[in-house]
């Protein structure tokens, strides 16, 4: 599976706009990776994190993101349906800028039927636990359609999942798919590193 950089899916980039306005509860504490911001905006410094950032080169956090997602599509299990082209993005965290950076991977699975997609998400929530992910949350979402959503963390890791149902539309106009954002929390760059034109 290659969900990578990116994604130029009007789809995808519509969940991404959706999720930067909810901020779950739960995953306060986790840096609201899902808002796919780069930290929130109760947090002033990188003290405020909860945990020492991990020194990591920027591409190998990326390498790190798109191996979690290639993780959850081989978990959703429908190898056959269709992901957005793109990889993982990196923005410096407002908490230190100069020296901390997250990562984020948003793409999406579809062209499979609407209940391969409702099989593979109910999959893909059954699994999670197994592979060290505490669910947070699941069940339907705030908008119209009340898509059923869910969000997890790997704490030890420092990364978030959401992962987004879209189904039943009556619009043609509208696929059917998983929306997923894999987030990460903030990383150390190594000594030296600019972190001033990241993408």
């Amino acid at each position: 599976m290659n969900p990578s950089d990116h994604p130029t899916s009007t789809h995808t980039a519509t969940i991404s706009r959706r999720r930067r306005t909810r901020r779950p509860a739960a995953l306060g504490a986790l840096l609201c990776l899902t808002t796919l911001a780069t930290g929130c905006s109760t947090m002033n410094d990188a003290d405020d994190l909860g945990y020492t950032p991990t020194t990591l080169a920027v591409e190998d956090a990326r390498t790190r993101t798109k191996e979690l997602s290639s993780e959850i599509f081989d978990l959703i299990g429908l190898p056959q349906g269709k992901t957005t082209p793109g990889g993982a993005g990196a923005s410096r965290c407002k908490e230190d800028p100069e020296h901390l950076f997250s990562v984020r991977h948003p793409w999406s699975l579809y062209d499979v039927s609407e209940d391969e997609l409702k099989q593979g998400f109910e999959r893909l929530h059954q699994a999670l636990p197994a592979k060290g992910w505490k669910i947070v949350s699941y069940g339907p979402n705030n908008s119209k359609a009340k898509s059923l959503e869910l969000t997890a963390d790997k704490a030890n890791e420092h990364f978030a999942v959401n992962a987004e149902l879209w189904v039943g539309s009556k619009d043609p106009k509208k696929k059917n798919l998983i929306g997923i954002t894999v987030v990460s929390g903030c990383f150390r760059a190594p000594e030296g590193t600019d972190l001033t034109h990241l993408y």
